[in-house]
């Protein structure tokens, strides 16, 4: 809000956005200094830049907040619009006094949850898409937990990635893998056992359909993953060749699913999902993705589809939340692990994964104050992050 506060006290209140501007044939062509309806005035080569930073304004909501969307000259679709197909979870955070939560730190960006299913929706056989509940007690176990870190700036953006069999204490439980306290208490008690883990006050939530982003890949004409060697067919699990693939809906969710042929199981399988949500944001962000509307129009359609956020969130505040992130670059994107401190087997035989407790706090410190720039910086050599070699 704060920029928006600025604008209008300078007398540059911004007029509703609207995703398709600033593209041939809707009156706003670079070439002839036009501006789009709603687009604030501008010139020269710095108009053009304000231009294209409004036509890449958007991600694709919480899927991740890498995917920034952009416009066409099709017709005029409201931010109002879109924000209103994203479901809405009621009852998505834990009902505990807030001295038995973290206490929430001003002025030190915004921590979403993200949370990975598989059974979110499927594709039925008839091609008619059937949308299951965010939760049911005991239907699902979440696929994949992702902490995003959002600095307070909104000039860089951090996704860790837990390990969906870490070891955890999950509240009236007891230890068990993490990924079942979705199960057992949906999303509040899924919030409470990363809170109770990192002590970082989580701000909202995002379910994500991992199912659902073939339409998103599809929607921008697939996407180009590179295998850096070769990794021989092991069971179910396919061969994937070495090289780079340019891979569709179907053989991008067959990428990040798999886990049994990767030498580390689930950790592999969590850089692959980085990687996967990194090649889609830069996809995404492509001018062949931004100029054609068949394919920003699949991509729009298909984000109520793949994301549903905390009823926290209203429209307006998505609305803000993207105007304010409309600087984030794809390179102020980092992604990572959480410090992986071994594996090991419960007393009933599960394998399970360990946190490195000592190495994840100041992690999770970082993460609290917004000072993940420094931590990286102090980290560089022992931090997992995401590199371009992701088997």
């Amino acid at each position: 809000m704060a920029a928006r506060e600025r604008e209008e006290a300078a007398g540059e209140r911004p007029a509703p956005l609207s995703l398709f501007e600033g593209v041939q044939g809707d009156g706003a062509d670079e070439g002839d200094g036009g501006t789009a309806e709603g687009a604030p005035p501008s010139g020269g080569g710095e108009g053009r830049r304000r231009r294209r930073t409004r036509r890449v304004l958007l991600w694709t909501l919480v899927a991740l907040f890498a995917l920034l969307l952009g416009g066409t000259g099709a017709a005029y679709w409201t931010v109002e619009h879109y924000a209103s197909s994203v479901d809405r979870i009621p009852g998505a955070f834990p009902t505990l006094p807030a001295e038995q939560q973290p206490a929430a730190v001003p002025n030190t960006g915004t921590t979403f949850l993200l949370v990975g299913l598989d059974a979110r929706s499927d594709v039925a056989t008839t091609g008619k898409e059937a949308k299951a509940p965010a939760w049911k007690a005991g239907a699902q176990r979440s696929d994949t937990m992702m902490l995003l870190h959002i600095a307070a700036d909104r000039k860089s953006a951090s996704i860790i990635s837990l390990a969906r069999d870490t070891l955890v204490d999950i509240p009236g439980h007891g230890k068990a893998k993490i990924n079942a306290a979705y199960s057992w208490g949906g999303p509040a008690l899924m919030v409470e056992t990363v809170q109770d883990l990192t002590g970082i006050r989580i701000d909202h939530l995002a379910v994500i359909d991992w199912n659902g982003f073939r339409a998103l890949t599809d929607a921008v004409g697939g996407v180009d993953i590179t295998i850096p060697k070769t990794i021989e067919a092991r069971g179910d699990a396919r061969q994937w060749d070495a090289g780079t693939h340019h891979m569709d809906g179907a053989e991008a969710l067959l990428y990040v699913r798999e886990r049994h042929g990767l030498p580390n199981g689930d950790l592999d399988r969590s850089k692959r999902q980085q990687n996967f949500l990194r090649a889609l944001m830069i996809q995404t962000m492509n001018a062949g993705t931004l100029g054609s509307p068949a394919r920003l129009t699949g991509l729009l359609q298909a984000v109520g589809d793949v994301v549903s956020v905390d009823d926290r969130l209203s429209n307006s505040d998505l609305y803000e939340l993207a105007w304010s992130m409309r600087g984030l670059r794809a390179d102020g994107v980092r992604f990572m692990n959480a410090p992986f401190g071994g594996f090991d087997t419960t007393a009933d035989g599960q394998s399970v994964v360990l946190l490195d407790r000592a190495a994840a706090a100041p992690l999770w410190e970082a993460v609290r104050n917004d000072r993940m720039d420094q931590y990286l910086a102090e980290h560089r050599t022992s931090s997992d992050t995401l590199g371009d070699s992701v088997r």
